[in-house]
């Protein structure tokens, strides 16, 4: 059995694309030290409990075009189950309509991201299906590792009081009034990223997601365009790290008052030291997204929200509407 020793491989835990991203922020050296001992490629026994009372837990994963989704997964506190220490069994089925469906396959790549959204809790797992069965599918584990508490709001989730039914679909390859609005108002997204093989030189290749949150107005709409801020965070560069060997990334909002999930991939840009970034409490630099592709899967989610507190460190970030009045100050 693995001890609780981090990283044991002799290659970096951080592939090609992270690493270049880790350089431009002048993080590299302790970047690499600090990943040997964080990331494993084993569940801690910690992180093992920690799966197994979650309700419901994102996953990443690409299409067989090519387009990175973000997607969610849910069953209440035990459907995901650690066999050993480098397996994750999930008795669960994607929604009706989701791309994962599609992904659910032997050998293809997975990221997770579980979130205590009562506790401010992130741990994070990328694999590759190792099984799958009627009442859902195993996971060998290549990676792990926990995230910081930062920008998470938090909410309570019931999911006993709720028949599953299929979600009413729909697809564009264009954001609506709807969508545009329901972007402006988020508090909190997933992005989905994947790198490729040819990122030599260590590090696990394949799909990722991670949590993104800030204050209502973070993410900016421009007809078909989103730009998202950067924020300090662990400096692993994961996302940006992926997109910085494939541009492509999907995105997951909730609504979490209707159910409703809505589902964007694109390409993205990543503007490293913009003269915006300076207005913009909190951020470092930031990407945008040009949406492709547009899915949206109405009432899906079956669970009731009760919204708590939000991250003391939310309240020290901007929005773009502060950007825009702080421009215009100084003209």
């Amino acid at each position: 059995m693995p001890t609780d020793s981090g990283w044991t491989q002799k290659t970096s835990p951080f592939h090609r694309g992270e690493r270049a991203a880790q350089e431009k922020s002048g993080v590299r050296d302790r970047l690499e030290t600090l990943g040997r001992r964080a990331v494993r490629d084993f569940m801690p026994d910690q992180h093992r409990a920690f799966f197994a009372d979650l309700p419901m837990i994102f996953v990443g994963h690409v299409d067989d075009a090519g387009w990175p989704w973000a997607s969610v997964l849910y069953g209440g506190p035990g459907f995901i189950t650690t066999p050993d220490s480098r397996s994750l069994t999930l008795t669960a089925q994607p929604l009706a309509g989701d791309p994962l469906n599609d992904a659910l396959t032997p050998g293809r790549s997975l990221g997770f991201v579980g979130m205590g959204l009562s506790n401010r809790r992130r741990n994070r797992v990328n694999g590759h299906v190792a099984q799958v069965g009627d009442q859902g599918f195993e996971v060998s584990v290549d990676q792990s590792f926990g995230n910081c508490p930062q920008y998470i709001k938090t909410r309570d989730a019931d999911l006993t009081h709720h028949a599953r039914s299929a979600p009413v679909k729909e697809t564009s390859d264009t954001l609506d009034d709807a969508a545009r609005q329901m972007i402006r108002a988020a508090e909190t997204f997933f992005v989905a990223t994947a790198t490729q093989p040819h990122a030599a030189g260590g590090g696990v290749h394949g799909a990722d997601v991670s949590h993104r949150g800030g204050r209502r107005g973070f993410v900016k709409v421009e007809r078909d365009t989103l730009t998202v801020p950067d924020f300090s965070g662990n400096n692993f560069f994961n996302t940006l790290g992926n997109m910085i060997e494939n541009p492509r990334a999907g995105l997951l909002f909730i609504d979490y008052t209707t159910g409703d999930l809505l589902m964007v991939s694109g390409t993205t840009d990543i503007h490293w030291d913009p003269q915006e970034i300076a207005e913009f409490r909190g951020a470092t630099r930031f990407w945008q997204l040009k949406v492709r592709r547009v899915l949206r899967l109405r009432a899906a989610l079956p669970v009731t929200w009760t919204e708590q507190d939000g991250a003391p460190n939310i309240e020290k970030t901007g929005t773009w509407d502060e950007v825009a009045a702080a421009l215009a100050a100084r003209r």
